[in-house]
């Protein structure tokens, strides 16, 4: 039981920041009246098209 306890403590912290960053991303974007596609069309062609490596796959960018 204790190894389940430390998992739940180790990996709900994880989820709980992630969360909590998530709100607060969520809320400076509507209040600041942007959205993902405006901001991903500010970084126009200098971000590149091409495949990238990610988490162990490849992938591409389009």
């Amino acid at each position: 039981m204790t190894a389940l306890y430390t998992a739940i403590l180790y990996f709900g912290s994880f989820l709980v920041i992630g969360w909590v960053g998530k709100l607060v991303l969520t809320r400076w974007m509507r209040r600041h009246g942007a959205t993902l596609s405006e901001v991903n069309n500010q970084f126009g062609g200098s971000a590149g098209k091409g495949r990238r490596f990610l988490l162990g796959f490849w992938r591409n960018e389009s």
